[in-house]
């Protein structure tokens, strides 16, 4: 990096591992929220909800964090519906690829999958789509 200013130099490296750190707390956040809607918000019952904050403590999210996506998850003023979706597609050569996507809009992700398997050079088949509502 060009310059002198050593604050300048902090802030881009630290600009950047936030940024990073950003988008691993919000996919936890959304599977923190799919395992309180299908076992409920009680660990101790829930074994895949014990099982995701197991991920979130080892990827250093405030426990801040995780008890409010549960209080978010279990009723608190939660709009969001998630529904995971599992693609089956062919790659390159014809390999069978299949993807599982969690989503709030079908269609935005049906394209954007789309899109990956025909830049890739694959196909995605138009009558596989399984669809498991969260």
């Amino acid at each position: 990096m060009s310059g002198h200013s050593k604050w300048h130099n902090i802030q881009a490296k630290k600009g950047k591992a936030d940024a990073a750190r950003g988008k691993v707390f919000t996919k936890l956040g959304r599977e923190l929220l799919i395992a309180v809607k299908q076992g409920g918000p009680d660990p101790a019952g829930n074994s895949k909800l014990k099982d995701v904050i197991a991920k979130c403590k080892a990827a250093n999210m405030p426990n801040d964090t995780i008890n409010s996506a549960i209080k978010r998850a279990s009723g608190a003023g939660n709009n969001e519906n998630y529904e995971e979706i599992t693609y089956e597609g062919y790659g390159p050569n014809g390999v069978a690829i299949i993807v599982n996507a969690t989503t709030d809009n079908r269609n935005r992700t049906a394209a954007d999958i789309r899109h990956v398997f025909d830049k890739a050079g694959g196909s995605l088949g138009t009558n596989r789509m399984r669809i498991i509502y969260v």
